[in-house]
């Protein structure tokens, strides 16, 4: 009985400092050199930069175009920033006003506490007040992965602030529900269930962000080294490890609560496409099958030579898709 309780205890303590040590690693300062490398690569492009308050949160965003252009807001993923839309933002803004802010919790935006602080009615408040404080009425909206989702609780929440709505390998909700209930997408969404931990998943997002985007990506190149440098800066930035895997955290909470995910049954009028790299790493093809349900008339575009992160990975196809859907 003693051996028993000396093991368990052992094994607290084992984990107790396997906690400490991550939560040392996800709080450790930025690297200076990092740093630097990438606020110069941040400020090296054609857009301008600016800041923003929004539902008492300082958003920063980049920009590009005239602001008297039609509006189109371009929300990023996990683990990325604005930055990952440098690629498609001068191609669009020929034609529009483009705005590509940090989402809250991210980069250089500000990091408000709490996992309910990341909840989706609060993202789709800031979509809605994003547009509203550019003094626009409506906006085109694109998003990618958790961006991707945001701009489904945009649509699904606060239609009146959407223009049009893109979608880059993000689920509409009731699809990835449906998906849940099956093998294949149950096992590729490991990480939502990790990422509940305390600060371990913190740590590792922020020690392999490189390696992780590298490996994952099907297209070789997609990550040059600046890329990764505005990334790892950007999750290293005091609170942005932690607010970015609330995301998760909410959204995990609210389906614990309520016994599903968030918006699982809403319904988007707005004129859609949805951009589908086939071969996504954490995300199965068939999530971009049979939306018909919930977004009536949605336009699906499937890249089969491509993985989760179209932005980077195929970024003509990604602008020439865009432009003509945005252009009708």
């Amino acid at each position: 009985m003693k051996r028993t309780r000396y093991m368990a205890l052992g094994a607290l303590g084992m984990a107790g400092a396997a906690v400490l040590g991550a939560k040392r690693a996800a709080e450790a300062p930025p690297d200076p050199e990092v740093a630097a490398r990438a606020e110069a690569e941040a400020y090296s492009g054609p857009w301008t930069h600016g800041y923003v308050t929004v539902n008492g949160v300082k958003l920063h965003y980049a920009e590009m175009g005239s602001r008297s252009a039609p509006m189109v807001l371009l929300l990023h993923g996990f683990p990325q920033c604005w930055y990952q839309w440098r690629l498609i933002m001068p191609r669009l803004a020929e034609r529009f006003h483009v705005v590509a802010p940090d989402m809250r919790g991210y980069n250089w935006s500000g990091k408000p506490p709490g996992v309910d602080s990341y909840a989706h009615d609060r993202l789709a408040a800031d979509v809605a007040a994003l547009v509203e404080v550019f003094g626009r009425e409506r906006a085109h909206v694109v998003g990618h992965d958790w961006g991707g989702l945001v701009a489904w609780y945009a649509g699904i929440y606060r239609p009146e602030r959407v223009d049009r709505l893109v979608v880059l390998n993000a689920p509409h909700p009731g699809a990835y529900q449906r998906e849940l209930t099956r093998t294949s997408q149950l096992l590729r969404s490991y990480y939502v269930y990790l990422f509940q931990l305390p600060w371990v998943p913190e740590a590792l997002s922020r020690l392999t962000v490189g390696q992780s985007l590298r490996a994952s990506a099907v297209v070789p190149g997609a990550f040059p080294d600046e890329a990764i440098d505005v990334y790892r800066n950007g999750i290293a930035q005091p609170g942005a490890a932690t607010a970015m895997v609330n995301y998760y955290r909410a959204g995990f909470r609210y389906a614990l609560r309520h016994g599903h995910t968030p918006g699982v049954n809403g319904m988007v009028a707005r004129p859609t496409m949805l951009i589908w790299g086939m071969k996504d790493f954490a995300l199965v093809p068939e999530l971009s099958y049979d939306l018909d349900r919930w977004v009536p008339g949605i336009r699906i575009e499937r890249i089969h030579d491509c993985g989760h992160w179209v932005a980077e990975e195929k970024p003509r196809v990604t602008g020439d898709l865009l432009l003509g859907f945005l252009g009708d």
